[in-house]
């Protein structure tokens, strides 16, 4: 199993890189970063130095969506990086929260969200896409190799991904509702014609190594919110009869709003609502023994790669941890 990591776009850019580089040197496969160009800064700049400066990680986001770029310029974005630094990308992509959000917009639909991903893909792929009556296609990028996986919590959206995508991000370390939504995907696929082992899996959650475990939890207590604001539109959209586990539509219940300008971020003052239990069940804490319990359950889920979330004030001594400890665990 991949470890990846997951870092915002705060800056100063270059501190950016520079954890980058410190998580290649630890062993990670992924480095991946939010993509919310009003909040943080814009990660596709930040990517082409992170290439520059590091031989071996993946760089891409976590996640882009259809709605703030053009479909034909997210594509090129993608391919310009793979000819330039050799295929070392992978484009995630969902519905859209922040990005969207703080524009006065809203998450676009499945359907334009499986039309992305498919024009994406083959653009990214140097083949020919179809948009708007016009057939295109980067004669520049015969070479280019792009795969996208796509984020979701929703049966509607599970069953997009397991059609079309060609990996499934799922932002939070519970085993139960990880299970749960993987069998969802690979029941798509199968049911479409996919082969669902093809298909990638990948959990993405804050993980921090200590011993303070309620230090830990005041630090990610935010990534319940985060996540919070995803199942609240799928209890708008289809009621909390059970459509996705309890264990997601229960904690929301105190939900009384979010301020995006506290998106992502330890400390977050309005995620009060977000209980102990529902922290230690989505993000991964304690010490490093805890850790590889964890990710050894996962693993045995059919998880291919777990991505750190690292949005708290132990960013450099959890690398150092997952570096020494936890990824010769999985490596082999």
């Amino acid at each position: 199993m991949d470890v990846g990591v997951v870092l915002q776009c705060d800056p100063p850019a270059m501190q950016v890189v520079e954890l980058a580089k410190q998580a290649e040197a630890a062993g990670f496969s992924h480095v991946w970063t939010f993509d919310s160009h009003v909040l943080w800064q814009e990660p596709f700049v930040i990517y082409s130095k992170i290439l520059a400066d590091t031989e071996r990680v993946i760089v891409g986001p976590m996640v882009t969506n259809p709605g703030t770029r053009d479909w034909t310029v997210t594509a090129s974005l993608f391919a310009t990086l793979n000819e330039m630094y050799g295929n070392r990308t992978v484009c995630g992509i969902g519905r859209g929260d922040s990005a969207v959000r703080v524009l006065g917009s809203r998450p676009t639909t499945l359907a334009e969200l499986r039309e992305c991903v498919q024009v994406i893909r083959e653009l990214g792929n140097g083949r020919q896409a179809h948009l708007r009556d016009r057939d295109l296609q980067f004669a520049w990028a015969p070479d280019s190799r792009l795969e996208v996986w796509v984020a979701a919590y929703g049966p509607k959206a599970l069953a997009l991904t397991g059609e079309v995508g060609d990996g499934y991000i799922l932002q939070l370390a519970d085993p139960d509702i990880a299970a749960w939504m993987i069998k969802a995907v690979r029941d798509a696929a199968a049911k479409a014609g996919r082969d669902p082992a093809a298909i990638k899996f990948c959990v993405a959650a804050p993980a921090y190594v200590g011993d303070d475990l309620a230090h830990q939890r005041e630090q990610t207590r935010w990534f319940g919110g985060m996540v919070g604001n995803h199942i609240a539109d799928i209890v708008e959209r289809y009621g909390s009869d059970g459509a996705v586990p309890t264990a997601l539509t229960d904690y929301i219940k105190g939900r009384k709003g979010y301020d995006y300008a506290e998106h992502g971020r330890a400390g977050n003052t309005h995620t009060d609502f977000v209980p102990d239990e529902i922290i230690d069940r989505f993000c991964v804490l304690g010490p490093v023994e805890e850790h590889l319990r964890r990710l050894a359950e996962l693993k045995d889920l059919g998880v291919d790669q777990f991505a750190v979330y690292l949005q708290h004030d132990a960013k450099s001594s959890t690398l150092q941890a997952y570096g020494e400890h936890v990824i010769p665990a999985f490596s082999a």
